[in-house]
């Protein structure tokens, strides 16, 4: 009853939103689609909260930037709308648009040290709050039941069922008797990804952050697993990568598959951070295109207009219930991949003998 009732108000907060962008596209006479979907999927030095009528309600970020004078620090209200401060501002093409980028003295544009505080890095704050008060709220009724033999309900229960089942039907069967050591970053990066995932569907502040949808966040995630992977590598796992068990003549005079084995040590992660960005970003613009339908229709007159409009909050209510799905199976696969490939470099030369006579 719980999970349907949260269905029904996250579909009615989108369709709410869709019907405000509606409002917003009936007064404006040109609409770039493309500008709308970018400029919510991308990152920024603000975070647009909502309109009220002309009035624009955003949260302007702090910049903290090395310049060639020294660190500085100021609000990104400074820069908006194309303003230049101090010799800084925010390119508006080039390969660095977007940025914050310095004019020098021969009027070239440099790129300063940026440590700025923008959109995904609030969002990426916010959802790792979020998670870390779930967890321990969990920790707390644990507490204070550890004498007693009640079962948990509610959220409890369910974040109990989710441990149990990723324990015993992924981690320690893919990781085999080590599973312990890769437990609590394996859970950890599970309920991290879906967390962000769940928080970039609800387009209210202060959720609403592509987080999972930046390349350099999963980016860090596929490099978390790859560390996890080849520290804890057993000696078993290197000799295979470069010694493999396969004709000689393919190790030598040419080490082809020593080659190979070697590449897929990278290709591996790229492999999870690729997945995880493109399905979180491809769930991300699909919803705000089939939102941009009101936009693009919106001069087309009242009758097509309303029509579309109803299309439009339908597909989303759609895609919104079909990326809730998705948001736990993102999560769900790059747990499975990574317990798998920190499984194979634990093998040794029993673990490998047991699974042969399996």
């Amino acid at each position: 009853m719980i999970m349907n009732r949260t269905w029904i108000i996250v579909c009615m907060l989108m369709a709410l939103f869709t019907c405000s962008l509606a409002a917003r596209a009936a007064e404006e006479e040109e609409v770039n689609a493309i500008e709308i979907v970018m400029g919510h999927i991308s990152d920024s030095y603000e975070w647009h909260i909502t309109n009220i009528g002309e009035h624009e309600i955003t949260l302007h970020l702090p910049v903290i930037v090395k310049s060639k004078d020294g660190w500085r620090i100021f609000s990104s209200q400074r820069l908006h709308a194309g303003n230049e401060y101090q010799g800084l501002y925010i390119a508006s093409e080039g390969p660095y648009e977007g940025k914050i980028v310095e004019r020098m003295a021969d009027g070239s544009e440099h790129r300063p040290l940026d440590l700025s505080i923008t959109k995904t890095a609030a969002g990426l704050f916010v959802n790792s709050l979020v998670l870390v008060l779930l967890v321990l709220g969990v920790a707390r009724w644990y507490r204070r039941h550890q004498s007693t033999s009640e079962a948990p309900g509610g959220f409890v229960g369910i974040l109990e069922m989710l441990i149990t089942m990723l324990v015993d039907e992924v981690i320690e069967p893919c990781i085999g008797p080590n599973y312990r050591r890769f437990a609590p970053y394996l859970l950890t990066a599970f309920f991290f990804i879906l967390i962000n995932n769940l928080m970039g569907l609800i387009p209210i502040f202060p959720a609403g952050s592509n987080v999972t949808g930046n390349i350099a966040v999963t980016l860090v995630l596929a490099v978390a697993t790859f560390l996890a992977v080849n520290l804890f590598g057993t000696k078993h796992y290197w000799k295979d990568v470069f010694w493999p068990d396969v004709p000689w003549w393919l190790k030598v005079p040419l080490p082809i598959m020593p080659f190979i084995e070697f590449i897929g040590l990278f290709t591996k992660p790229f492999a999870l951070m690729i997945r995880l960005f493109a399905n979180i970003m491809a769930g991300h613009s699909v919803i705000l295109i089939l939102t941009c339908i009101v936009f693009v229709t919106a001069q087309m007159g009242t009758a097509i207009n309303s029509s579309m409009i109803a299309v439009s909050v339908l597909l989303s209510i759609f895609m919104n219930c079909l990326e809730l799905l998705v948001a736990f199976l993102q999560a769900y696969v790059f747990t499975m991949l990574s317990a798998v490939f920190i499984g194979l470099a634990q093998e040794s030369p029993e673990t490998e003998k047991e699974h042969a006579e399996k």
